[in-house]
């Protein structure tokens, strides 16, 4: 319908016998429509006539389509059989942008919106089947950082990329205003053996976390001894070879550095290529310089990009997996963390959609 949406209705039917079902209809559904269709017979625009039963402007420009390309027949279809009428093709593309106009849903609003715009309503449980099958994902939305780049995949993907290739002469954490020399491998290093890819980042499990529901008859509650942990937990998540955790102080350029050498005494015989953030004590040239000389390059993620990184899924396994677990000390919380990261990351699917996006496994041998 285009030009001037006053005189593009096609009169399939008189006044008169517009009327005439109008006065014999007894479904709700169908007397919308047809009031909707007599409104634009009186001269309404598509917006007006829609306005009058209260719907949309798409709503009306897609009932005005239907009427003009296939009468009462097409614009209501279904409607005689008790069943709910089922979205074709035009319709799901339209559904798919308006719920892509509004995100995030809820499931409840998304029922509304099909019964308000289309006239349809889904049981429930068939309503995330549907949804599913239009492409649409049910999960927790992760804020985006403002200073995260739009293109952070393809930023990602050129620096994974740029690091498998690089140049055996030229220390792929040197940077061109860093001092000249110290960049060179121990002698004690050997990184022949192949790559080791892995990723790194900090948390701060404690003994009372709880991100996990359980059932109960009472009051839910835990009773829990009052143990603190100040110190982080620092992780290396490793998809071919030993990952490992540590408990440093804190996260100054000088603890990290200590974890890295824990990361290379567990992982000897080979480079290993480390994903991490851009914290300061992981950018600075004492950390980058101390990593070349154990043969471990960094593969930096864009800002404002932790989920990137998937070792952040494997810290939320670990803290739901300790969340019910009672401990008295803090010595005792560390081993229990130290147990559950080992067994956590022995599970490469936590990084599974990221080796389909970024990793060329051929490059790693």
């Amino acid at each position: 319908m285009s030009g001037d949406r006053r005189k593009d209705v096609v009169r399939h039917l008189s006044d008169e016998e517009l009327d005439q079902l109008l006065a014999e209809a007894d479904d709700p559904k169908v007397v919308r429509r047809l009031t909707f269709v007599k409104n634009l017979y009186e001269g309404d625009t598509l917006e007006e006539a829609a306005n009058r039963v209260g719907k949309s402007e798409s709503t009306g420009s897609r009932w005005g389509r239907r009427w003009n390309e296939g009468g009462l027949g097409q614009l209501t279809p279904n409607f005689g059989d008790g069943r709910p009428p089922k979205l074709g093709e035009d319709d799901q593309e339209e559904l798919l942008e308006l719920l892509r106009e509004g995100q995030p849903w809820k499931q409840q609003e998304i029922q509304h919106l099909l019964n308000t715009e289309f006239d349809v309503e889904y049981h429930p449980d068939y309503l995330s089947t549907f949804l599913r099958e239009l492409g649409l994902s049910y999960s927790i939305p992760r804020t985006k950082r403002p200073s995260r780049p739009d293109n952070a995949e393809e930023i990602l993907d050129e620096r994974l990329d740029e690091a498998l290739d690089e140049d055996d002469n030229q220390p792929h954490n040197k940077h061109e205003a860093d001092e000249a020399g110290g960049w060179e491998l121990d002698d004690d290093i050997c990184t022949d053996g192949g790559t080791v890819v892995g990723f790194f980042d900090a948390s701060h499990p404690q003994p009372w976390d709880n991100s996990r529901r359980m059932w109960y008859v009472d009051n839910p509650h835990i009773e829990r001894p009052l143990v603190r942990i100040d110190e982080p937990a620092v992780g290396f998540y490793a998809l071919n070879g030993e990952s490992v955790v540590s408990f440093p102080e804190d996260q100054t350029k000088e603890r990290i550095c200590e974890c890295l050498e824990a990361i290379r005494e567990q992982n000897p015989g080979k480079r290993i290529l480390l994903v991490l953030d851009n914290l300061f004590s992981h950018t600075c040239e004492y950390t980058r310089k101390r990593a070349s000389q154990l043969g471990i390059d960094f593969v930096f993620l864009p800002v404002g990009s932790p989920d990137l990184n998937p070792i952040e899924s494997v810290w939320k396994s670990l803290k739901w997996e300790i969340s019910p677990l009672i401990v008295e000390s803090a010595e005792e919380f560390r081993a229990l963390v130290s147990t559950v990261f080992e067994k956590v990351t022995d599970r490469v699917s936590f990084a599974g959609n990221w080796i389909k996006q970024f990793l060329d496994l051929q490059k790693l041998s």
